[in-house]
């Protein structure tokens, strides 16, 4: 009973506050071109989607997500693993890399377009860059994390640097690595969309610049909802491999729980 009562109390609540939204800007004369009511944004998602509209930008922005995703996180765990596992390394490069990170990624983006052009490339770099550097870090600290006497134990038993970073150091960093994993992937959405702001032949974010020019702020709304749910789902998704692959983890085993006391509360 607790699930559905937990479940039924969040449609509620998202119920009262669009009846409060749409209230606000009827009786306040709200312009529809400032801030439209949710009726109207609700027509234009129907209308967006019923077209094929947005289904063929959505589908660029999630292969641009991806793929950003997957080169920026491959990347960051190279370098998060040699920096971690190497002083001199950690010395020379770690700084430069800092200072790549400082740089505003929107004062980069027309740079990569100008570099790769303004199809698929560019947003894909984009993205990777974005997320490049949580994962990275997370890299770094996991490894970093494993306990020097186990260290020292193993190195007793003769382990070489491989046995150690496979056996100790890298299952110690999952669940670092994972945490990065969910924090990288909303930031490759949000590098990919930026791309799309700055140059772009489709995606949703050069759907809502051309929707800004022509003054279809429902739209904008329509397709900002849209994303909201995109990152919602992305982040679930690398939750539930987490799940599934560190079932061992403390916290893992915490979600685990949570969610099957929610669906047993939902079914009952």
């Amino acid at each position: 009973m607790g699930g559905i009562r937990n479940f039924l109390f969040r449609l509620l609540l998202i119920g009262a506050v669009l009846a409060v939204w749409e209230g606000a800007v009827i009786y306040f004369g709200v312009p529809k071109y400032i801030l439209p009511p949710p009726s109207q944004v609700s027509y234009g998602l129907y209308n967006g989607f019923a077209s094929g509209l947005y289904i063929d930008h959505l589908g660029i922005t999630l292969t641009e997500t991806f793929l950003g995703f997957a080169l920026g996180c491959g990347l960051a765990f190279v370098f998060g693993t040699m920096v971690a596992l190497s002083r001199p390394l950690e010395y020379f490069l770690y700084p430069f890399i800092v200072m790549f990170q400082a740089m505003p990624k929107v004062a980069l983006a027309p740079l990569i377009i100008v570099w790769f052009g303004l199809g698929l490339a560019s947003k894909v770099v984009n993205a990777a860059l974005v997320a490049f550097f949580p994962l990275m870090v997370n890299t770094i600290v996991g490894l970093k994390s494993a306990d020097e006497d186990r260290v020292a134990l193993m190195r007793s038993l003769a382990a070489n640097k491989w046995q150690i970073f496979w056996m100790l150091q890298l299952p110690n960093a999952l669940p670092y690595i994972f945490a990065g994993l969910e924090i990288a992937m909303i930031f490759a959405l949000i590098g990919a969309i930026v791309g799309e702001f700055v140059g772009a032949e489709k995606g949703l974010g050069m759907l809502i610049q051309s929707m800004n020019f022509t003054m279809d702020v429902a739209g904008q709304f329509s397709v900002l909802l849209i994303l909201s749910f995109l990152g919602l789902v992305l982040n679930g998704l690398v939750g539930f491999l987490r799940r599934r692959i560190l079932f061992w983890d403390a916290a893992s085993k915490a979600d685990a729980a949570l969610s099957a006391s929610s669906r047993d509360g939902t079914t009952r």
